[in-house]
């Protein structure tokens, strides 16, 4: 894993491509967050799903009944197609500024952007905006106690690590109301053969001992305040909508 500088921590999308495609160690990872993610939302039938940041590994259990599914993917990081043999449904797009309607989203998953970003603050303005007033939104970030933020060889190692207070406070701000929160990632980070065939054994024992604060990244699932102060850089519209929106084929994406 490479950062792009020290003011910029975003991943590049190739990295995180590799380590949750093509490494044992970062398939594991993704089906411990994507299944914990199912169990919280275990359908969206009929909905708008929305990843931002590199959520996209989290969204493929919702491609067949969901209305529409979109996997946002902030400039500074970079797009890939996905999903793998089937319309692309990725988007690069500016961090501040999502090409989606107000209030259009029903389900909205971020990973990997609210870390890595330098202005947090307008990420999650972006944010409650597209939520519709009825949606959820899940935000996962690597939890500061855990193993996984302390080991820069995954993803979860880069950025800034969060507690549980502080993400709700930072989430609250926002105009957001946490609802509920687990964790996820009781594994170590390593690849070692016996930790990873160890894996399921300890998300289950995990989750079932402490699930809501000793894994490797916390979740916290929140709704939208309808009021909220609009403060500086809150937009109530966009410059140009997503065709995907609208029902239109999306023109594939390549890797920036």
């Amino acid at each position: 894993m490479q950062q792009s500088g020290l003011a910029a921590m975003h991943l590049d999308v190739l990295d995180l491509r590799t380590f949750y495609y093509r490494t044992r160690l970062g398939r594991a990872a993704q089906r411990a967050v994507r299944d914990r993610v199912v169990r919280l939302w275990p359908d969206a039938k009929g909905q708008t799903v929305v990843g931002f940041g590199f959520a996209v590994p989290l969204l493929r259990p919702y491609l067949a009944n969901a209305r529409r599914v979109i996997g946002l993917m902030p400039g500074p990081q970079g797009v890939m197609p996905w999903p793998a043999g089937m319309a692309n449904v990725s988007v690069l797009c500016e961090e501040t500024l999502w090409p989606l309607e107000p209030e259009s989203v029903d389900r909205l998953v971020m990973m990997h952007g609210l870390e890595t970003s330098d202005n947090p603050a307008s990420v999650l303005q972006e944010a409650w905006r597209v939520l519709k007033p009825s949606g959820r939104a899940l935000f996962i970030v690597p939890n500061r106690a855990g193993m996984w933020a302390r080991r820069d060889q995954t993803p979860f190692g880069f950025g800034r690590p969060y507690s549980r207070t502080q993400l709700e406070s930072q989430l609250e701000r926002a105009g957001f109301t946490p609802e509920r929160h687990v964790a996820a990632l009781f594994q170590p980070p390593s690849e070692r053969r016996f930790w990873l065939r160890a894996g399921a054994f300890m998300e289950g024992f995990g989750q079932r001992v402490s699930g809501h604060y000793a894994g490797g990244v916390l979740m916290v699932e929140v709704s939208k305040q309808v009021a909220v102060p609009h403060g500086p850089g809150l937009r109530d519209s966009v410059r140009r909508p997503l065709k995907v929106l609208e029902g239109l084929p999306v023109p594939g994406a390549k890797p920036v």
